[in-house]
C-alpha cells in the first residue's frame, strides 16, 4: 500500500546532502550519523593502505572510504558496509549463482535456474532451460545496478536476442537464466535479525493527466525527481529501451494518456534507471520480512545489507509467491532515505547502533548540524593527502539565531571578515549573506549566551549610527559547521570578482554538460529502430498538418 505523503528524516534534508550523490550519498549519511554522535571521522583514498584487507570497488573519486572511532576502537567503512561484514560474505553476495546455492541450502526460496559460461552455446542453453519454461529472466552473475538484466523473455527468439546482447555487446562471460517470477520487487534492508526498511522499486513510469504527451509527462516527472536528493541524478532517459518498451505497449512519445493512466517506460526497476522508490516498511507482511532476515543470516559473516525479493502481494499464499533474487552487502540506501512516497527510514542510525551501541541515544545524532563533504574531501581530490580528519561535531544542545540587519554602509567586506573572526573566536558557526540593502547574519553554537549577545557584536562592528534596526529570529534550518561569507558581486574587490567568475564558469560547464547529454539522447533516438519504423507515420502526420495549414488564410479565416 503506497502512502501519498512523503515524510523525510528531519536530520537528513536535501540541503544537508547537496554535495553528495549516489554512492557518495550513502557513505556520507552513515559517516554524518557517527560524526554527530561524537565519533572521530576520517576520510581516505584507496592509496591510504587502510583498506588493503577489505574488498572495495568503484572508490574513485574519494568520498566512499571512511573510518569512525571511539576511545576504545575504530571501524572502517566502504560506503554502507562496515568491516564486521567479512570478505567471504562480500564474495558470495557478488556472485548471484553462489548466493543462490547458499540461500537454497538454508531453505530460503529462490527462482529455479541455471548458470552458463562463455563455452556454453546458445543451442545448449535453449535446450537446458526447456525444463523451466517461459517466461524467463537473463542476468550476469556479477552484474550491478541492473546492467545486463533482461526480464520476462517469452520465447526462443527473445532469449537468443538477449543472449547476444548480454554476452557479445556487454561482454558478460557468465550468465544466469532462471524462471521469471510474477510480482513486484522490494529492497529490504536488514541488520542482524531486524528489518530496518523496505521499499518497492517501481519501474520508471508516468501518470497520464489527459492533457500532456508521454514525452511531456517524462519531462514533468524529471522536474519532480530533480527536487529529490537521491533521484536528482537518476532521471528518466528517453533512450532506445524506452522507445521500444512503450511501442510494444502500443504507445509513442506523442501519445496523450488519459487521466490516471499509469504507463511504465522500462522493465528495469533500478532507481538509477528512473525507477521510483516507494516506502513499504510498515505494510510488508511479517512473513516476507522473515524471509529477508533468513536470507541475510544464510550467508556467513553478512551482518547487515540489502535483500532483494520479488513477491506477489495479491497472491493468497504470499510467502509461497516470494523468491529472493539477490543479496547486496554494500547496498545503496539513498532510495529509502529519500523515497518518492512514504516515510524515510533511518538506516544510518541502525548501522551506527550496530557498530557503536554505546552511542545510542546521543541527542546530537538527531541534530541538523552537518559538514560540507566536498570541502572536506578537497585534499583527497587534489591528491595532496591520502586521509583527512573532520573537525569534531559540536556536542550538546545547539542554539541558532538569524539576525536581519537593516541600515547603510553594511556591505563592507573587511567588516564581514571581522564578524567571521569574532564568531569563530566565540566557537560559533554560521554565515553572512547580503540581501538587497540588508545583511543576514546567522550564528549557531552550544553556548546560548554567546548567541543571544551576538547582536551587541554586530552593533560594535558596524557602529550603531549605521544600523537602523536588527530583527532576530530563531534559526530552525540545518547548520553547516564553519563560517561562510556570501559576498555579492563587487567590481572593486578582486576576490569577489574571482568568486563570481568561478560560479559563472561552473554554471556554464553545467549547461554545456546538459547540452551534450541532450545531443546524445537525440542521436540515440534518431538511430533507434523505433524512430526508423515510425518514419512513415510521421510523414503521414506532416502531410495532414500541411494540408490543414494550406486551408487557413493569413487572416486566420478558412478560405
Amino acid at each position: 500500500m503506497e502512502s501519498n505523503q512523503l515524510i523525510s528524516l528531519p536530520n537528513l534534508t536535501n540541503d544537508i546532502v547537496t554535495g553528495a550523490r549516489k554512492t557518495k550519498l550513502c557513505a556520507y549519511a552513515v559517516a554524518l550519523e557517527g560524526w554527530r554522535r561524537g565519533l572521530k571521522l576520517k576520510w581516505y583514498t584507496i592509496d591510504s593502505g587502510k583498506f588493503d584487507e577489505m574488498i572495495t570497488f568503484g572508490v574513485n573519486p574519494p568520498g566512499r572510504l571512511f573510518s569512525l572511532s571511539s576511545e576504545e576502537r575504530t571501524h572502517f567503512f566502504f560506503r554502507t558496509r562496515g568491516d564486521k561484514v567479512t570478505n567471504e560474505a562480500v564474495e558470495i553476495g557478488s556472485d548471484k549463482d553462489e548466493t543462490k546455492v547458499w540461500l537454497a541450502k538454508a531453505g530460503v526460496p529462490v527462482p529455479e535456474g541455471f548458470m552458463f559460461n562463455q563455452d556454453d552455446s546458445d543451442e545448449m542453453i535453449l535446450k537446458q532451460v526447456e525444463s523451466i519454461g517461459y517466461p524467463l529472466v537473463l542476468k550476469p552473475t556479477n552484474g550491478s545496478l541492473g546492467n545486463g538484466v533482461i526480464t520476462n523473455l517469452k520465447n526462443d527468439i527473445e532469449l537468443i536476442k538477449a543472449l547476444s546482447y548480454v554476452r557479445n555487446d556487454l561482454g558478460y562471460e557468465e550468465i544466469i537464466v532462471e524462471r521469471y517470477v510474477p510480482g513486484e520487487e522490494y529492497r529490504v534492508y536488514v541488520v542482524e535479525d531486524k528489518v530496518i526498511a523496505a521499499y518497492n522499486r517501481v519501474p520508471a513510469n508516468i501518470i497520464g493527466d489527459g492533457h500532456h504527451t508521454i514525452e511531456e509527462l517524462i519531462e514533468l516527472k524529471n522536474k519532480q525527481r530533480k527536487k529529490n536528493a537521491r533521484l536528482f541524478s537518476c532521471l528518466i532517459e528517453i533512450d532506445e529501451e524506452t522507445l521500444e518498451f512503450i511501442n510494444k505497449e502500443g504507445y509513442n512519445l506523442q501519445t496523450i494518456p488519459e487521466r490516471g493512466k499509469k504507463i511504465f517506460l522500462k522493465e528495469k526497476t533500478n532507481v538509477s534507471a528512473g525507477g521510483d522508490p516507494v516506502d513499504v516498511t510498515d505494510d510488508l507482511p511479517q512473513t516476507i520480512k522473515q524471509i529477508a532476515i533468513d536470507a541475510l543470516n544464510a550467508i556467513p559473516g553478512l551482518y547487515h545489507g540489502g535483500v532483494d525479493i520479488i513477491v506477489d502481494l495479491e497472491n493468497p499464499n504470499i510467502e509461497k509467491s516470494a523468491v529472493v533474487i539477490e543479496l547486496n552487502p554494500t547496498a545503496q540506501i539513498g532510495g529509502i532515505l529519500f523515497p518518492m512516497k512514504g516515510r524515510a527510514r533511518d538506516i544510518p542510525g541502525a548501522i551506527i547502533d550496530y557498530y557503536f551501541p554505546e552511542t545510542k541515544g546521543v541527542k546530537t545524532a538527531k541534530s541538523k548540524v552537518y559538514f560540507d563533504l566536498n570541502t572536506v574531501l578537497e585534499p583527497l581530490q587534489s591528491r595532496s593527502a591520502v586521509e583527512v580528519e573532520v573537525a569534531p561535531a559540536p556536542i550538546g544542545k545547539l542554539h541558532a539565531k538569524l539576525f536581519i540587519v537593516k541600515g547603510s554602509t553594511l556591505h563592507s567586506y573587511s567588516k564581514h571578515r571581522i564578524i567571521k573572526r569574532l564568531a569563530i573566536e566565540k566557537g560559533l558557526h554560521g554565515f553572512i549573506n547580503s540581501v538587497d540593502n540588508n545583511l543576514e547574519i546567522m550564528v549557531a553554537g552550544i553556548g546560548k549566551e554567546a548567541i543571544s549577545t551576538f547582536q551587541q557584536t554586530i552593533y560594535s562592528v558596524f557602529e550603531k549610527k549605521n544600523i537602523k534596526k536588527i530583527v532576530d529570529e530563531v534559526w530552525k534550518h540545518p547548520v553547516k559547521v564553519g563560517f561562510e561569507i556570501h559576498e555579492r558581486y563587487n567590481m572593486s574587490n578582486i576576490r569577489s570578482v574571482d568568486t563570481s567568475l568561478k560560479k559563472i564558469n561552473k554554471e556554464i560547464s553545467k549547461r554545456e554538460k546538459e547540452k551534450r547529454k541532450l545531443e546524445k539522447r537525440n542521436l540515440r533516438i534518431l538511430q533507434s529502430n523505433s524512430w526508423k519504423f515510425t518514419k512513415p507515420l510521421r510523414r503521414v502526420r506532416k502531410s495532414v498538418v500541411d494540408n490543414i495549414t494550406k486551408g487557413v488564410s493569413k487572416s486566420g479565416k478558412w478560405v
